[in-house]
């Protein structure tokens, strides 16, 4: 279903495109949530422990940006992964008031389990997509992620519609 606003052929094409994006997005996460589930991990937590295995330790303000979230947020995230024994918390060696999050042996063990799984899940939601539109989307969304969140659209050009 699309949007019921009655504007201009730009608006309502843009509007139909942000509502299918969202409801696409929902859709995702409904369903990381729910394989998730099983393994007894949120989506923020499988985020941190995924991007420490690829990326390596970091600070939690690192880790908060990575994941798109608030550092209040992931506070809450890393406690509770360092309370089931998967991550660790240690105090930097160049700077004492730095602490950085690592993956546990424990937590290394589960994501390197978990990751394979995980990643063809993703694979098979994306099925539906022929691989040039899922070329097309990966393209289409990295310049939407990349715009200034400052400016909001107003200060730069609209793909050549208005």
């Amino acid at each position: 279903m699309g949007t019921k606003h009655q504007g201009s052929e730009h608006e309502l094409r843009a509007l139909n495109a942000y509502i299918k994006l969202r409801r696409a997005a929902n859709t995702l996460s409904a369903l990381e949530a729910a394989s998730l589930r099983d393994d007894g991990l949120t989506e923020s937590q499988f985020g941190a422990l995924e991007a420490l295995f690829h990326l390596g330790p970091m600070r939690q303000t690192e880790l908060a940006s990575k994941l798109l979230c608030s550092p209040a947020n992931l506070t809450t995230v890393v406690d509770n992964l360092e309370r089931d024994g998967l991550v660790e918390r240690r105090r930097s060696e160049d700077d004492r008031r730095a602490v950085t999050v690592h993956l546990t042996s424990v937590g290394r063990k589960l994501i390197e389990e978990l990751f394979p799984r995980h990643a063809a899940a993703i694979v098979d939601w994306f099925s539906i997509l022929g691989p040039d539109e899922q070329l097309d989307l990966s393209e289409a969304l990295g310049r939407l992620g990349k715009q200034e969140t400052t400016t909001h659209g107003r200060d730069r050009g609209h793909g050549g519609q208005k």
